[in-house]
């Protein structure tokens, strides 16, 4: 495919960005080669700098449920922002986004606006640590919350080791205070918090995790970690920047049957606009500045566009059999994916839930723990990234990220996909 002019785009980029992007992803040093720049969106389709169109797949790593720049979100976003695009002052969309927010997932029974996933999953943290008076907190191999010190951090040789820092500018001492699970793994959560649980302020997860590629939990585990807070005293936190209002409409945490302490949410709720939340019990939420002494604050939380633009997406996916129709794509998508593999004797398969999916280029029947996502093959799907690109399909580029369907996903755009991935997979077995 023709891109000159992202070519140029990039170039000039680098001078000024690191890698030449403002998201580290985007640059595409995973899969190789550079990426191309957008131009405009619409439905199922990007359309880039140089003309060309593509099957999205990413659909701004989540966001656009309902497709890009659909025509209720757009118009809601038009008329807030002939109203003033901020305000410093409290707005009535962002009340009415605290209802919505509230009605559709109970275990939200107050919420805090803010304006990213980071910022959301920060604030967590911090409330859960004023909360219980304690200071440590459990993440997962695999599971990524944004970029705070306290979240940067990998496992060290065991389960119950403490983490070290996995990029310069974390403290030590920060990343003495965060211990790291393998996700999936039963005995092992068992086993830390009998040494650590009256330590530990928080367990923090992604329900289904989405930055390993696609990891669905086994069933029980999170109902497992559930009664492992519950006895120790520790916050349950979900990370629902990505599956919130996309497996389920009410979340994972619907999906599975677990309320959790504390939730976070970005991605959905700003309809594409940049925003984040977090809520839980009124009991803790309450204890947020200015009711209680746990402070946080933000100049454009509550932003009435983005409220505006959410709120819009959020009424949409209310509409009856809209997640029902959702996960019929993602799985005729993985179906039709797994079959053309096969067909090109190559060892492929799928995750899906709701309207994410993840694809894995392993000989594995099933792939739902960090390790495994590892040892899959991703020189395989490099490969097959590339050559779904020049196919005019564009998926996530990296072998770790979940991908996400879309409502605007027709039977054309899916099946074809499929026919390009039957080129594909066999430029990827070469």
């Amino acid at each position: 495919m023709q891109s000159d002019r992202s070519h140029a785009l990039f170039t000039r980029a680098r001078e000024l960005m690191p890698g030449g992007v403002n998201s580290p992803v985007r640059a595409f040093k995973s899969v190789g080669g550079e990426p191309f720049f957008a131009q405009r969106a619409e439905g199922a389709f990007l359309f880039d700098v140089d003309g060309n169109r593509y099957i999205d797949y990413v659909g701004s790593w989540g966001p656009m449920l309902a497709g890009h720049n659909h025509p209720a979100v757009l118009e809601a976003v038009l008329r807030t922002a002939r109203d003033g695009l901020s305000f410093g002052v409290p707005n009535p969309l962002e009340v009415t986004m605290a209802e919505t927010i509230a009605r559709l997932v109970p275990s939200c029974e107050m919420v805090r606006m803010v304006n990213s996933g980071t910022e959301a999953t920060l604030s967590a943290i911090r409330l859960a640590r004023g909360a219980t008076g304690r200071t440590r907190i459990v993440k997962f191999e695999g599971c990524y919350h944004g970029h705070g010190d306290s979240f940067l951090v990998k496992a060290g040789s065991g389960a119950l080791t403490f983490g070290v820092p996995t990029s310069p500018g974390v403290p030590k001492a920060l990343a003495d205070l965060t211990l790291t699970l393998p996700y999936n793994d039963f005995d092992a959560a068992t086993a830390l918090f009998d040494e650590c649980g009256s330590d530990i302020a928080c367990l923090i997860i992604e329900p289904v995790v989405g930055n390993a590629n696609c990891l669905p939990p086994r069933e029980g585990y999170l109902q497992h970690l559930r009664e492992l807070c519950t006895k120790h005293g520790a916050l349950l936190v979900f990370d629902e920047v990505m599956t919130g209002f996309r497996v389920a409409l009410g979340g994972a945490q619907a999906r599975y049957g677990v309320r959790p302490d504390l939730s976070t949410f970005g991605k959905v709720i700003g309809g594409g606009m940049p925003v984040g939340a977090y809520g839980g019990r009124r009991a803790l939420m309450e204890q947020v500045s200015p009711a209680g002494p746990i402070y946080q604050a933000g100049t454009l939380s509550g932003n009435p566009v983005a409220m505006a633009a959410g709120l819009a997406m959020l009424e949409l996916i209310q509409a009856p059999g809209f997640h029902e129709a959702l996960e019929a794509k993602s799985n005729a998508l993985c179906d039709g994916l797994e079959a053309a593999a096969r067909d090109a004797g190559i060892a492929f398969t799928t995750n899906r839930v709701g309207g994410m999916f993840g694809l894995f280029f392993s000989s594995e029947a099933k792939v739902d723990t960090y390790a495994q996502a590892m040892a899959c093959d991703s020189a395989a799907f490099n490969r097959f990234f590339h050559a779904m690109l020049e196919r005019g399909v564009y998926l996530a580029p990296s072998a770790f990220e979940a991908g996400f369907v879309s409502s605007a996903h027709g039977d054309a755009e899916i099946a074809a996909t499929i026919e390009a991935a039957r080129e594909a997979f066999r430029v990827a077995k070469a």
